[in-house]
């Protein structure tokens, strides 16, 4: 499943795609949205924002579509009406003079009017958007110290969107690595340096993500191991998907474990669980 820094990624260049010009054609896969297509014809798109793992693209006559990829949604940009060949479900489709920006094979799209979007269910439970809203690290200390999430493994607590919005299974792993956290730990169970360090650690990879394209490792590393000839696999993060490696810190061999049904990586020295 794409996480925030891809969705913010998607949502730079649809924005890039519809705001060219006015929208001259909208085709919709569900029936239940068909109406809707002579509605945004001919309005204009005035921005595309993005909140946690959703896409929001607001049009200048007071509608916006909310669309989330889920696990196999994908976006493509392309010359107006040149479909790419792929065996992916059109589920949307937004044409201008210069661009068509083409929604494949996801389920969760739906049309609201400006004011009901807050009252979306999912947009009314997400949590802060580390991408597109103002957080400083002494909020998010506060949020892993509140009574909701305290109490809460930090291996579901990642993936809650209520918790923070838009971070998923890599962002997971490379989180706790560079906060020293051990997997089975809480935020209760934490030093106050360790909360310090989980929530600059957050702000930092999931910038880091969205402006180099899902890399999450150290750039200069990255650089650096690119140029001798490992592959993208082999340079974009510290400890996800690296499982049986060594730790680019102390050399470690890198962990693989099952939490939330979902694979996680860790260093068992640098995120040593002290009893």
């Amino acid at each position: 499943m794409p996480e925030g820094p891809e969705i913010r990624k998607a949502a730079d260049q649809v924005e890039k795609a519809l705001t060219q010009g006015s929208v001259m054609d909208v085709f919709f896969a569900f029936n239940e949205l068909k109406g809707y297509e002579s509605i945004l014809r001919g309005a204009n798109v005035v921005r595309v924002d993005t909140k946690g793992k959703a896409m929001l693209i607001r049009f200048d006559n007071g509608y916006t579509i909310y669309s989330h990829n889920q696990l196999y949604g994908k976006w493509m940009i392309r010359n107006a009406y040149k479909y790419p060949k792929t065996n992916r479900q059109l589920r949307l489709a937004l044409h201008n003079e210069k661009k068509s920006a083409l929604l494949y094979s996801a389920s969760d799209i739906e049309v609201l009017r400006d004011e009901e979007v807050p009252l979306h269910p999912f947009i009314a439970k997400v949590g802060p958007d580390l991408l597109t809203e103002e957080v400083a690290a002494e909020e998010l200390v506060e949020r892993f110290e509140s009574k909701a999430f305290r109490r809460k493994k930090w291996t579901s607590l990642l993936l809650d969107q209520s918790f923070i919005g838009g971070i998923g299974n890599y962002l997971r792993s490379e989180i706790l690595f560079l906060a020293g956290i051990h997997p089975d730990l809480r935020p209760i169970d934490c030093s106050q340096d360790q909360l310090n360090k989980a929530a600059e650690v957050a702000l930092m990879l999931v910038k880091r993500s969205y402006e180099h394209n899902g890399i999450t490792n150290d750039i200069e590393l990255a650089k650096q191991l690119k140029e001798k000839g490992q592959t993208r696999k082999g340079y974009r993060h510290w400890v996800f998907n690296r499982e049986g490696e060594p730790c680019r810190i102390d050399g470690t061999e890198i962990q693989k474990v099952k939490a939330g049904s979902r694979r996680l990586y860790y260093c068992p020295t640098c995120q040593e669980k002290i009893e």
